[in-house]
């Protein structure tokens, strides 16, 4: 469930289809930069209205979902 969310929050944000979002999708392989991450990140903080700290740990779409898991 995490992880649909995840990815149609990433899809919506990049105008692709969720489909095309893997758990083991890197942001950098999703084209997103820097800036970009930060923006989802606060999309991804308001939808599940968790904090989450930026970190180097978050590469993945994997990781984001773990984290989101784990502070819900």
């Amino acid at each position: 469930m995490t992880f649909e969310k995840v990815a149609q929050i990433l899809a919506d944000y990049k105008d692709m289809d969720a489909s095309e979002i893997k758990l083991e999708s890197t942001f950098a392989d999703l084209g997103l930069d820097s800036l970009d991450t930060v923006e989802i990140i606060m999309n991804l903080e308001d939808e599940f209205g968790i904090s989450i700290e930026m970190s180097e740990d978050l590469k993945t779409v994997a990781d984001v979902v773990a984290l989101i898991d784990e502070a819900k």
